[in-house]
């Protein structure tokens, strides 16, 4: 059976949607971060050496990062049901947004908060990261569109590690500037799969507001 090291509050929350999605049976070995640091356990260290999560094991397999993860779940027990393939026309689209979400829209948000953290130290650094969020939030408002979803006309891949960035903004209010990408994490909260995800996981402080 699929094993899911799962911290709360952290990435691993889409993988765990990604699994109710595909409809998959999997066991989630639970993490707590440390109230006052918010870092995770020690204990992930001997899971992982970078003490991370997400971190899937299936058989044999084990692997980190969550964009590894959701390209083999989408790979093994999709079928081609949530990825696109080279021939599609919006192959490489998929492919952008996949990498897109952390390796360039994560970045100036983990900026915003570890510089946080720095006081007045921060002020001169401030504009410009600030600059950077509108500038990638700009674009991934344009890429989306008026479209459903990032790449094709389904759920694939690349919504699923598009999601937390979106959600982290979303928190903080910021998507309020971007209707689109605001009525896209709502549209993307109410699937059941992401539901029933939200409560197999716990704790998720990015998730749908409860009133």
């Amino acid at each position: 059976m699929i094993k899911i090291h799962h911290l709360n509050n952290s990435r691993s929350q889409r993988v765990l949607w990604f699994l109710e999605e595909l409809g998959c049976d999997y066991e989630i070995i639970n993490y707590t971060r440390d109230l006052e640091t918010n870092l995770a356990p020690d204990s992930l260290k001997e899971v992982h050496p970078l003490g991370k999560s997400p971190v899937l094991e299936d058989g044999d397999v084990k692997i980190a990062e969550s964009g590894a993860i959701v390209e083999y779940l989408a790979r093994t027990y999709g079928k081609g049901a949530f990825s696109l393939e080279p021939t599609d026309a919006d192959y490489w689209t998929y492919i952008e947004w996949m990498h897109y979400a952390e390796g360039s829209l994560m970045l100036p948000l983990l900026l915003r908060l570890y510089t946080s953290r720095l006081g007045d130290a921060a002020e001169p650094l401030a504009p410009r990261i600030q600059s950077e969020i509108v500038n990638h939030f700009s674009y991934s408002a344009k890429g989306l569109g008026e479209k459903e979803f990032f790449a094709g006309d389904k759920l694939t891949g690349a919504d699923i590690q598009m999601l937390f960035p979106l959600e982290a903004m979303n928190a903080s209010g910021g998507l309020e500037h971007f209707p689109n990408l605001k009525a896209y994490v709502d549209r993307m909260h109410a699937r059941p799969a992401y539901q029933r995800g939200l409560e197999r996981g716990g704790e998720y402080s990015m998730g749908p507001k409860k009133g």
